[in-house]
């Protein structure tokens, strides 16, 4: 009889990029069942957007997370609109729909880059990280920064995109989509790929609907869900594009699903910058004041749908934010993917989601036995504050 173990995988791990801790219980090199322990990064970032304005909090969702730094900005923005009824001009939904696709394709080559990592594919992992760097050069040009745009402001966009920058940026797209596609097909007859990738951590088209998948996940497993689509914004309801979506589940088809979909965005990208020499006029609305009310807002980020919930009471601050990234709702899915699987296979399964866990640690803390909150934000700094001096006055002690 098989004794039953318990291998951690975290807090810290070589193949995950921020603090989260799984459970494997496994019998042999077998994973029989999985636990997820989450709440190692927490930042406070919807109490602190209490005592910022609306448009300060436009950069503080941007800090959530790098990868998907205009992701929350568009869906905070999206909020606010929605709340405010603010219509953003022709233009600046065409620069927002760029700003987007070009994240898009930052974020699926970053990722594909690391699932070569994590495979010990290392020379995968240099080769598309070099080619993601037209990408960033062009967000250089365009915003000034590779990484945190500060181009979304509720209303429209911060800065234009001028017509002696599309040369650049159709040449960028170019030079993208030619090293992509040689990616692409590279990838797609790799006998060592298939044979480490399919039939793995298959993710069921029912699984996938009952555990409320989203993004790539989903779209792997042959659900065509896309908020751009379900829920046009910006000019996604103005260009031709199409869903990809793979049947099979496993990791094989969400590999397959993020670098088609690259191709997809180059397509909006070209599109909405022909749009941009024809479409002239304001980037932004004016907003004068955020009444009181209620307001959502999403955006299909990388990783699939991010939902920001914004309150007003008319003051030029908002009284509540709430964000849901999709690796909130991704990551339970790992208990119908991982067990069955051998040890092996069990991070590269979790990885096969892209998570991003900074974007999905929220943390209340509650007393188990009354079920009243104990602590509020202003405790929370206390305490941490106490801990830090503790931690700093122990190592001036052993440095003596």
């Amino acid at each position: 009889m098989n004794r039953k173990t318990i291998i951690p995988i975290g807090p810290y791990h070589p193949l995950q990029e921020e603090p989260e801790f799984f459970e494997l219980e496994m019998e042999g090199e077998k994973v029989i069942d999985i636990n997820v322990h989450i709440g190692y990064n927490h930042r406070s970032i919807e109490k602190i957007a209490e005592s910022k304005t609306f448009d300060q909090m436009v950069f503080l969702v941007e800090r959530i997370c790098g990868i998907c730094s205009t992701s929350h900005p568009i869906a905070n923005c999206n909020a606010v609109e929605d709340l405010a009824r603010i219509e953003i001009p022709e233009r600046a939904r065409y620069i927002r729909s760029i700003v987007g696709e070009l994240e898009r394709l930052h974020s699926h080559l970053l990722w594909a880059g690391l699932a070569g990592h994590f495979i010990g594919y290392n020379t995968l992992w240099m080769w598309i990280w070099k080619y993601r760097e037209p990408i960033l050069e062009i967000f250089e040009a365009v915003t000034g920064n590779r990484n945190h745009y500060a181009m979304m402001i509720p209303g429209g966009v911060r800065r234009d995109i001028k017509e002696e920058d599309i040369p650049f940026l159709s040449k960028g797209l170019d030079e993208a989509e030619r090293k992509i596609d040689m990616v692409t097909k590279a990838v797609l007859d790799d006998p060592v790929l298939a044979a480490r990738l399919k039939g793995v951590g298959i993710l069921s088209r029912e699984d996938a609907i009952n555990y409320c998948a989203v993004g790539p996940t989903a779209r792997a497993s042959g659900i065509p869900i896309d908020v751009r689509r379900d829920d046009p914004y910006a000019a996604y309801d103005l260009v031709d594009w199409k869903i990809i979506t793979q049947e099979e589940g496993d990791v094989f088809a969400k590999v397959v699903v993020r670098l088609l979909e690259c191709f997809e965005s180059i397509k909006i990208i070209r599109q909405c910058l022909k749009m941009l020499r024809t479409v002239k006029g304001e980037i932004a609305a004016k907003v004068k004041e955020i009444p009181p009310g209620e307001g959502i807002g999403h955006h299909e980020a990388p990783r699939g749908e991010v939902f920001h919930y914004v309150r007003s009471d008319g003051s030029n601050m908002p009284v509540r934010l709430k964000v849901r990234a999709p690796t909130y709702v991704n990551l339970p899915t790992c208990k119908a993917t991982v067990p069955g699987e051998s040890v092996a296979d069990a991070a590269i399964i979790l990885a096969a989601i892209d998570p991003c866990y900074c974007c999905t640690e929220r943390i209340v803390t509650i007393n188990k036995r009354t079920g009243q909150r104990e602590l509020n934000g202003q405790d929370l700094l206390r305490l941490s504050r106490k801990k830090t001096e503790k931690i700093c006055k122990n190592m001036g002690r052993r440095n003596v």
